[in-house]
């Protein structure tokens, strides 16, 4: 809990979604309710009382500005479909840029937000008609175009993925090598799998055995926290009855639910 707590507290944001937005403030929801049943199945222990007050008040402070960022998420949501983005869920349907256009102006027409009771929808105002009378002219023409993506989005994760892959196996936060052998390694590729069989074959199966779990026993609160963001109540949940069922095993580790 005090992790799942601390975890909603500090998580990043950006402007002007501060304090993790809406999934912060939705995992300390799911939080207060696991304490909520804690404190009813424990009245006597002040400990969970203690923390589910002090939950409690920090969600009454910041209710008023998560139903702000609830509806700037939802306004969000209808920009993402004008632009029918994620593209994956817009295959079967073909849209031209002249239509997109259209769509986003009445949308930007019908976004109108108080400037001072709503700071959250009226910033994202704001920033998407900056970007839109900048940069739209030069979106438009991926709807036009047959196998032009919208972004490089999948380019920029795969180059990603290569660079956190050299910073685990060379131990180097700097992955300034990867500008002049990236390429290389990017081409790399076994022969044939008996070829790719033969290099894996080459580690002892006990030393790979032992680095796996050393790996496991490493990455496991990363996990529990992949977890949480991913649905909060349900983990909480599992939590809960963890400790609520009998006989409750002390060395168990709750990463691992």
């Amino acid at each position: 809990m005090r992790t799942a707590i601390r975890d909603a507290l500090y998580r990043s944001s950006r402007n002007p979604f501060q304090w993790g937005g809406l999934q912060g403030y939705q995992q300390l929801e799911a939080v207060a309710t696991g304490l909520r049943a804690l404190c009813q199945a424990e009245p006597a222990q002040g400990y969970w009382q203690q923390l589910a007050l002090r939950v409690e008040r920090t969600l009454e402070k910041n209710r008023a500005l998560a139903n702000q960022l609830l509806e700037t998420h939802d306004w969000l949501t209808k920009i993402a479909a004008c632009l029918r983005y994620p593209p994956r869920n817009y295959l079967n349907q073909p849209v031209s840029g002249q239509q997109v256009a259209q769509e986003m102006e009445q949308l930007l027409a019908g976004f109108q937000p108080d400037r001072r009771r709503q700071r959250p929808q009226s910033a994202l105002r704001s920033r998407l008609q900056h970007l839109w009378r900048s940069y739209g002219e030069q979106l438009l023409p991926c709807y036009d175009i047959p196998g032009l993506p919208p972004d490089n989005l999948q380019l920029e994760a795969f180059f990603n993925r290569v660079r956190h892959h050299q910073r685990r196996t060379s131990g180097r936060k700097s992955t300034r090598e990867l500008n002049r052998f990236g390429s290389y390694q990017v081409l790399f590729t076994a022969e044939s799998q008996d070829e790719l069989l033969e290099h894996l074959r080459q580690v002892p199966f006990q030393i790979y055995q032992a680095h796996r779990q050393q790996l496991y026993k490493a990455e496991r609160p990363q996990q529990f926290l992949y977890r949480l963001h991913r649905d909060p109540n349900a983990i909480v949940q599992k939590l809960v009855a963890s400790y609520m069922a009998p006989p409750f095993s002390q060395s168990e580790d709750p990463c691992s639910v």
